[in-house]
């Protein structure tokens, strides 16, 4: 169960008192609580001059660098540049920039940032061009169309020579990147979740709109195998490739007449619409239709970026993406700043799961039995 901060507070002193110092990373998983969580907690603390904070650990007052455990006391990241490659500084990105930001800024370190735009190649010339400006370590998040490297594609994120961590990415077994770290929003549970609350509502047939992104392959995958395990029933569905070479308008025309077909002639209650965006433009041309929000069709928006402030507000499926820099960030530094003569660190594949958040679009008492 989570405890209340004030409960946090109380648990992190008992554990300094005890102990006389501990290292933050170990105090964090000890809580069950991210780092950055963490760090906002021992700052609070520190500003009551209930406990010290030094060289990536926490002390109890009295406490000297003695006391500091060897691998909190060693390599500090003071002086470190951590080199950072997103596809843009817009949507869905500005979160992972800041879960990012907040880390590097906590250990002292430096962040440079290289923005590619999608733009074919930019994502190694930008990855190159912060190591010879002197970068220490790299959080990619290469340009890979499905969020996944095809073939050989993308093999060049291997052979740098600095730590490398991917972000919201992955590669299958045996290509060369399968080896690195990597922290990742289970998009795929995201929309298994999704379809199961509207199952819990009585929905029996769930549709699915997607936008052309490396998104879009997990939410297919999620929401197909819950619809297998929950026993709904299949409905047509709207092959997302096919609307790669589509103008935005054309989108939009594309995914309207969709849910109308779904809804009109297929019997369809309830739909996942990727992203939250795109269920605000798509819902008042349902309703001008005659199809209501959630009393003919109940909706639920991936990724929530905007979904709160509809004027009916959209339940949706929210990564954390604040939380996947944040992860990425700590994976890093640690690596930058681990004990050369001690043994490597196992690698780490870390899936961070959205949470569902509940609103009013998909109603709460409809009986669709």
């Amino acid at each position: 169960m989570r405890l209340h901060v004030d409960q946090r507070h109380e648990r992190v002193l008992e554990l300094v008192r005890e102990r006389g110092s501990i290292r933050v990373a170990e105090l964090a998983h000890v809580l069950g609580v991210s780092p950055v969580t963490l760090r906002r907690d021992v700052e609070t603390l520190a500003a009551q001059g209930r406990l010290h904070r030094m060289h990536g650990a926490v002390v109890w007052p009295g406490g000297s660098a003695e006391q500091v455990p060897r691998q909190a006391a060693g390599p500090d990241a003071e002086g470190l540049v951590i080199g950072l490659v997103v596809p843009t500084n817009n949507y869905y990105y500005p979160e992972v920039i800041r879960g990012v930001r907040e880390v590097v800024d906590a250990h002292g370190a430096r962040l440079t940032i290289g923005i590619t735009n999608y733009l074919p190649g930019e994502d190694v010339e930008q990855a190159k061009r912060l190591i010879a400006a002197g970068a220490d370590g790299l959080l990619l998040t290469p340009n890979w169309d499905e969020g996944a490297p095809r073939g050989a594609e993308g093999a060049w994120v291997a052979d740098f020579e600095v730590p490398t961590v991917l972000m919201e990415r992955w590669a299958p077994h045996g290509h060369p990147a399968a080896a690195l770290d990597r922290v990742r929003s289970d998009h795929g549970h995201g929309a298994a979740e999704a379809v199961r609350h509207l199952a819990s509502l009585g929905h029996r047939k769930v549709g699915l709109v997607l936008q052309v992104s490396p998104t879009a392959r997990h939410l297919r995958f999620g929401h197909a195998a819950a619809v297998e395990a929950l026993g709904l029933e299949p409905v047509p569905e709207l092959p997302f490739e096919d609307g790669s070479d589509l103008s935005h308008a054309e989108h939009f025309d594309r995914a309207f007449a969709y849910l109308c077909d779904l809804v009109e002639n297929h019997g369809v209650t309830a739909v996942l619409i990727h992203s939250d965006a795109d269920a605000l433009t798509l819902i008042p041309r349902l309703q001008a239709r005659g199809i209501r929000v959630p009393e003919d069709l109940a909706v639920v928006a991936y990724d929530d970026e905007v979904a709160s402030l509809a004027d009916q507000p959209l339940t949706a499926a929210a990564p954390d993406k604040r939380e996947v820099g944040a992860q990425a960030a700590e994976l890093l530094l640690r690596r930058l700043t681990a004990d050369p003569d001690a043994p490597a660190a196992t690698r780490q594949h870390i899936d961070l799961l959205p949470e569902l958040r509940v609103r009013t679009s998909c109603g709460s008492e409809l009986d669709r039995t």
